[in-house]
């Protein structure tokens, strides 16, 4: 729906400004609360835009992913609507950190996003650029335009991106204002907000690699990867896309593309101190990887294809900007590639954020009331960490309009309110990016059960319909009788030795069955032989939910267990740290882990709580340390 000049005097309940992962979050958030909502955006075209990998999902961020579905977001259908490969990744691990990926065909994605968002009644969509946030009294009031507009609110949402005041580096030489090629920066917000937080706003770097032309490729050199079948879907109103699956390849830099690179660091923005900005620990360029990583001979490069309908391939693993010539120097290098052709550049960008220590739990900014802040602008690094701020910034941002009690996602129950957390009480010093092994309770929060965890929130704050709340109750409802059934279910231990050919070693004549499925050696498949049970209809919705209970049963040790490490960690807070500790000597902390240990130096565990980015196994396992080797 666009916006006409006069339209109730630009009044509106809830402003979104960006229309990226975070922006396209909030504004779909909010116009489904009721709330009349307005997404200006400098480039209509451009919402929901992948702005590097065409990907989503991953180690982590698909538990985000799910949790945003859950409450009524946008991303796992547009996922699931434009997916080109999906793949189930660290199965070789337990349930808990296995997570889903899938391949988007760029373009469907953005198409998808806009599709879904602009079916919302209440949202107005408006083509500008926002020069200044009009405040009264520490209080928001809305926006003026570069068109000479003025939009009310008593919310607004900042989705920028890395568009604050962001510039675009191709070597030495080649630097201009943008937050991504061809798409300007906003300078004018980045003004103000220096004059608003004068001490809170620092620079964060990202970038991308060069894309390649696929007709230029030689594939036959190379390893391929496939999508996994059935296909692991995000939404769980599952929607399977009848788009072609795509394969995916793997090549790998050498000795000789390293010493390009070495030769040429002089013309490295990076290298040369132009960009002195921090860039992703978990995305670093090339560059970087060369540098930190010297005993490497090799590192991966996955060639991912950015369309169906395209040529364009995207090297995932060597992020540049060096300058255009060596670029092409170093892709010649590479096995497969010798003949490549580049169509556009890799670059980097180094933008301004906004320290998120300066926010409240429901993103709202501590010093300018009504005004939220959300995605990378908090020093946030990818789409699902930026989508996941977007819904709650959204929800906030419409019960801050109706005058109604703020909610957030607590860390027990939630990655969202775990990210959420970690940002507003320790800030960042380097794009943030979420982990499965950030949460003390990753053995609950894990993908299966996101719906369980988070939809009976999405629909009190109105973003889940009645379709798919009774979808939901009934698969509640399911689980439940099933695992009753289980209970109320003996079976004779000299029965199960004959039917599975297993053997239990257990001093009973009997057991229920949901007992006997809490051991290892049994499953779910295992209990229906033994009852001779079979079923036919819905063959595929009664394994999921089979599934499901099977997991939830073996998984209820471990969750204990995690909770008492928690009751642990949360005893020995006042624990003091030996001032001559070699954490170098501890086996299981990893390298981040250490280095910001060193650097920080806490005088107790309490004090390691409040670093960004150390995860609360390190935290156990440095307790345990210290308790076993106290002098």
């Amino acid at each position: 729906m666009y916006l006409k000049k006069n339209i109730n005097k630009n009044f509106f309940d809830v402003i979104v400004i960006g229309g990226g992962h975070s922006g396209v979050e909030a504004s779909n958030a909010s116009s489904k609360m009721g709330c009349k909502t307005l997404l200006i955006t400098n480039n209509i075209d451009s919402i929901g835009q992948m702005s590097c990998n065409p990907s989503i999902g991953g180690i982590g961020k698909s538990h985000l992913v799910k949790e945003i579905d859950a409450l009524g977001g946008i991303m796992s259908m547009a996922i699931d609507r434009s997916g080109i490969q999906f793949r189930k990744l660290n199965t070789s691990k337990g349930l808990a950190v296995q997570s889903t990926r899938a391949q988007a065909d760029r373009y469907i994605y953005s198409r998808e996003v806009k599709k879904i968002l602009f079916s919302n009644k209440n949202l107005y969509v408006f083509q500008d650029k926002v020069i200044k946030l009009l405040i009264n009294n520490n209080k928001i009031n809305g926006i003026s335009t570069v068109l000479g507009f003025n939009f009310f609110s008593k919310s607004v949402i900042l989705c920028l991106g890395t568009f604050l005041n962001g510039f675009i580096y191709i070597g030495t030489k080649f630097k201009y204002k943008g937050g991504r090629s061809n798409d300007i920066s906003s300078t004018y917000l980045s003004n103000q907000l220096k004059e608003i937080f004068p001490f809170s706003i620092n620079k964060l770097k990202t970038g991308t690699p060069p894309r390649l032309d696929l007709k230029t490729i030689n594939f036959n050199k190379l390893n391929f990867q496939k999508s996994d079948y059935p296909i692991p879907m995000f939404s769980f109103i599952k929607q399977n896309n009848n788009l072609k699956k795509i394969y995916c390849y793997i090549t790998y830099t050498n000795e000789n593309t390293h010493n390009i690179i070495y030769k040429n660091l002089h013309y490295s923005p990076m290298y040369t101190n132009k960009i002195c900005s921090i860039g992703p620990r978990y995305c670093p360029s090339i560059e970087d990887k060369i540098i930190k990583f010297k005993d490497k001979k090799s590192h991966h490069i996955f060639l991912e294809p950015e369309s169906l309908f395209s040529n364009e391939i995207y090297p995932n693993g060597i992020s540049t900007s060096l300058p255009i010539n060596i670029q092409f120097k170093i892709i010649k290098s590479i096995k497969g590639l010798e003949k490549c052709r580049i169509t556009r550049p890799g670059y980097a960008v180094e933008y301004n954020f906004l320290d998120p220590k300066n926010l409240y739990y429901t993103l709202e900014s501590k010093i300018i009331s009504g005004l939220f802040i959300s995605g990378q602008l908090n020093g946030t690094t990818g789409y699902e960490e930026a989508a996941s701020q977007g819904i709650i910034s959204g929800i906030n941002a419409a019960l801050f309009s109706k005058n109604m009690e703020s909610w957030y996602p607590k860390k027990e129950y939630s990655y969202i309110g775990l990210m959420i957390k970690d940002l507003c009480d320790n800030g960042v010093i380097e794009p943030y990016r979420m982990f499965t092994s950030r949460s003390e309770n990753r053995f609950f929060l894990r993908e299966d059960n996101a719906d369980m965890r988070l939809t009976k929130y999405g629909y009190n704050l109105g973003l889940i319909n009645e379709f798919r709340w009774k979808i939901f109750v009934n698969k509640k409802n399911n689980i439940l009788n099933e695992k009753n059934r289980l209970k109320n279910l003996n079976i004779d231990i000299k029965k199960i030795n004959n039917k599975i050919n297993k053997k239990i070693n257990i001093e009973k004549k009997e057991i229920n069955a949901f007992e006997l499925l809490k051991l290892n050696e049994i499953s779910y498949k295992d209990i229906l032989n033994i009852i001779d049970y079979t079923y036919n209809k819905n063959k595929n919705y009664i394994e999921e939910i089979y599934k499901l209970i099977e997991i939830d049963i073996k998984y209820e040790y471990f969750i204990l267990k995690q909770k008492k490490e928690v009751d642990i960690k949360n005893k020995f807070l006042k624990m003091l740290i030996p001032k001559d500790i070699n954490y170098n000597n501890i086996s299981g902390l990893s390298n981040e882990s250490k280095y910001l240990l060193y650097k920080y130096r806490p005088n107790n565990i309490e004090d390691i709580l409040k670093i960004p980015n150390i995860t609360s196994s390190s935290i156990f396992i440095l307790i345990i340390w210290i308790k076993n080797n106290r002098k």
